[in-house]
C-alpha cells in the first residue's frame, strides 16, 4: 500500500501582492509504501519543506494532488495516523516533559489514560527516561530534538514525517534519530523524513528522492542510484623493492612513494569492462607480488550518494 502518493504537484508564490507569481514546485511526482523509510533529499530551497507542508495540508498546492493512505490529505481520519516534528519546533520552555507530552497527546485526542501509559515508553525509546520533571528550558539542542520526536509518536501514528530532524544533532544524537528511525520500520511504520545530510541517508533509507529547485532529480533504491561499477582501486604495498617500483611506474595509475610503503590509485579505462579491469588488477597484485612487493590493503572506491547528489544536483552557482 502507498502511505503517501503525490501526483503533478506543484505550488506557486508571490512574495508580496504586486510582484509575480514564482514556482517553487514543479509537477512532482512520487509515492512512499508502507514500512518503509524514506529520505527526501534536497539543498535548502530546494521545495522540501513545501511539500512536506502541502502533505499536512498547512498550505494547498497550485496544481495536483497528495494522498495519505489512499485519501486526500485534507481527510480527518488520515491525518489521526500521521505524526510530525518541523524543522524549527517551538517550544513551551516553562512545561516539563511530561506536561508538554500531556499537551500533545490532548491535541491528538489521546485520553488521559493513554497518555500516562504511553508517556514512560516514549521518554525511554528516545532516550529521555529522567527528565519526566524538568523544564524544556533547561534541555539542550539534542535533548529538544528527542522531545520532539517523543511528541510525534507518542499516539503511535502509522506514518511519522521529520523535516530536517539532524540539523544541529551531534554525532551521537544523529545516531539516536538514525536507531530511532529503525525502530519504527520494525514496528511496520512509515518514516518520511528531509535531510541534505547524505551519510545519514544511506545508514537507513530504503528509498530517497532527489529534490532541486522544485523539480524532482530522481527518485528509487538507494543502491539503484548509485553506480555498481568500481570508480577506481587504492593499493597499498609494504616495503620498497627496487624491481617493483619500475613495474608499477609503467603502469597507467598514479603512483606515491613514502619512506615505507608505495601508494598506488588504479582506474579503469575508458570502455573497459567491470571484468577486465578485475583481471587487469589482479595481474598487477600477482606481478608485484612475483616482483618483492607485501600487500598492505586493497580498497575497491565505488559511487556514493553524495557523487550521485552533487552530479544532479550541480554547484552552487548552478542552483541560485
Amino acid at each position: 500500500m502507498n502511505v503517501i502518493d503525490v501526483e503533478g504537484l506543484s505550488k506557486d508564490y508571490r512574495q508580496h501582492f504586486w510582484t509575480p507569481l514564482r514556482r517553487v514546485l514543479h509537477n512532482v511526482t512520487f509515492v512512499v509504501r508502507e514500512a518503509e523509510i524514506f529520505g527526501f533529499l534536497g539543498p535548502n530551497g530546494s521545495g522540501k519543506s513545501t511539500t512536506i507542508k502541502i502533505l499536512l495540508e498547512i498550505i494547498f498546492p497550485t496544481e495536483g494532488r497528495a494522498k495519505l493512505f489512499g485519501k486526500d490529505v485534507g481527510d480527518s481520519d488520515a491525518k489521526r495516523h500521521i505524526g510530525f516534528l518541523p524543522e524549527n519546533p517551538y517550544f513551551y520552555d516553562y512545561l516539563t516533559s511530561t506536561q508538554f507530552l500531556e499537551f500533545h497527546g490532548s491535541l491528538q485526542g489521546m485520553s488521559r489514560d493513554q497518555i500516562h501509559s504511553r508517556i514512560p515508553k516514549i521518554l525511554e525509546q528516545v532516550g529521555m527516561r529522567g527528565t519526566e520533571h524538568m523544564r524544556l528550558r533547561n534541555f539542550s539542542k539534542g535533548m529538544l530534538q528527542r522531545i520532539g520526536l517523543a511528541q510525534a509518536i507518542l499516539h503511535d501514528p502509522k506514518l511519522v514525517i521529520l523535516d530536517e530532524p539532524m540539523t544541529g544533532l551531534d554525532p551521537v544524537g544523529r545516531k539516536e534519530v538514525r536507531d530511532l528511525m529503525l525502530q519504527l520500520r520494525e514496528q511496520g511504520k512509515t518514516v518520511f523524513f528531509s535531510t541534505h545530510i547524505l551519510s545519514d541517508v544511506e545508514m537507513v533509507c530504503d528509498r530517497v528522492a532527489i529534490l532541486n529547485k522544485g523539480h524532482l532529480l530522481s527518485c528509487g533504491k538507494v543502491d539503484e542510484l548509485i553506480a555498481a561499477d568500481i570508480r577506481y582501486v587504492d593499493l597499498v604495498w609494504g616495503g620498497h623493492s627496487p624491481k617493483l617500483l619500475d613495474y608499477l611506474r609503467t603502469l597507467d595509475t598514479k603512483l606515491s612513494v613514502s619512506a615505507e610503503s608505495i601508494y598506488l590509485k588504479v582506474f579503469p579505462h575508458a570502455k573497459e569492462s567491470g571484468k577486465d579491469f578485475e583481471r587487469r588488477m589482479n595481474e598487477i597484485v600477482q606481478k608485484g607480488i612475483e616482483l618483492g612487493g607485501a600487500i598492505q590493503t586493497i580498497s575497491p572506491k565505488k559511487e556514493t550518494l553524495e557523487d550521485v547528489f552533487v552530479k544532479q544536483v550541480g554547484h552552487m552557482e548552478s542552483r541560485v
